[in-house]
């Protein structure tokens, strides 16, 4: 094993420059991020119950909404609180086991999210294109193995990726240039060679946004053919609505993680990918549950439905206690 230099050492804390160094900026931002968290909480915790409660939304499309709400409130909450801690803590410290462990689940629950936007478009494209082979298609066991999949496709990536970010030896100088442990940035403090993690990078990120960015385009090349095929307006305008929501999801998504980690790792462009991550990390967690309930008549409807049933069930207690 080489032995360590003076100017390297084993790091047991690294410091978190943060989304800006400016002082005047700090309570702003933590107000702005708080609110975005808040609503990312209200949001994806409203639909997971609003899904549960509703037998009317007890379908496969649905099944995977409420696995991608989960996902989006758990990849949220992997480094949001420490986020806001930093706004307004003078030292933004985090140990190196929490450093790993943050990179770990952060990327278990990001590439868990391309593959279960994956499955929702290939449930649109039976839908749509094999309306009547649908509930045999998209049976309780498939959608369970697809969302299974999904999960160990990011405990795969997470665990590649984390592995080979051990084996590295991190110099003193030990201040990652962003608000969470990613790997980009913890590739600029390695004393070692890092050779081997960026290919890593570039086979794992690179399958993980190809294979899920082909399998969309090609089932909604086939959408479109299918929608194409129907002769009135109206009929055309009702199936691309129910694909409307997913497509401005997995443009928000996929956008932002292909401008953050398919460019050059070098100090000026991971200055701007600072900016294009809050996109994927704090901004499409708290739309994806805005953009399916807003553009949705069925969670419409069911919110109405459950929210009656609340009142009745108020009113009940409420004769009961005056009886």
């Amino acid at each position: 094993m080489r032995k360590l230099s003076e100017n390297e050492s084993q790091v047991t804390e690294f410091l978190l420059a943060g989304l800006t160094d400016r002082p005047d900026l700090q309570t702003p931002l933590f107000y702005l991020f708080l609110l975005i968290y808040t609503v990312t909480l209200a949001g994806n915790l409203g639909l997971i119950a609003l899904i549960a409660l509703s037998s009317q939304l007890h379908t496969p499309m649905y099944y995977f909404l409420f696995n991608l709400s989960f996902i989006d409130l758990c990849y949220s909450s992997v480094f949001t609180p420490k986020m806001l801690m930093n706004f307004v803590s003078k030292k933004n410290g985090i140990s190196y086991a929490g450093c790993m462990t943050q990179l770990f689940f952060f990327l278990f629950f990001v590439i868990s999210e391309c593959y279960m936007l994956t499955a929702m478009a290939y449930d649109r494209y039976v839908a749509i294109c094999h309306p009547l082979l649908y509930k045999v298609t998209m049976s309780q066991q498939v959608c369970s193995g697809l969302s299974l999949a999904a999960y160990a496709m990011g405990l795969a990536g997470a665990s590649a990726h984390t592995g080979c970010m051990l084996r590295l030896t991190f110099c003193r100088a030990s201040v990652i240039n962003h608000y969470l442990c990613d790997i980009l940035p913890l590739l600029q403090l390695s004393c070692t060679s890092t050779y081997i993690n960026e290919v890593v990078v570039l086979i794992v990120v690179g399958v993980n946004i190809t294979v899920p960015s082909v399998t969309i385009l090609v089932s909604y090349m086939f959408i479109i053919a299918n929608i194409l095929h129907i002769k009135s307006t109206q009929g055309r305008f009702k199936v691309f609505s129910t694909c409307s929501s997913h497509i401005i999801a997995i443009s928000l998504f996929f956008g932002s993680a292909a401008f953050m980690y398919l460019k050059h790792s070098s100090p000026g462009p991971l200055d701007q990918g600072k900016i294009s991550s809050v996109f994927y990390t704090n901004v499409v967690p708290m739309l994806n549950p805005l953009i399916y309930s807003l553009r949705n008549k069925d969670v419409k409807e069911a919110l109405k439905t459950v929210m009656i049933k609340i009142q009745r069930r108020d009113m009940f207690l409420s004769k009961a206690l005056i009886k």
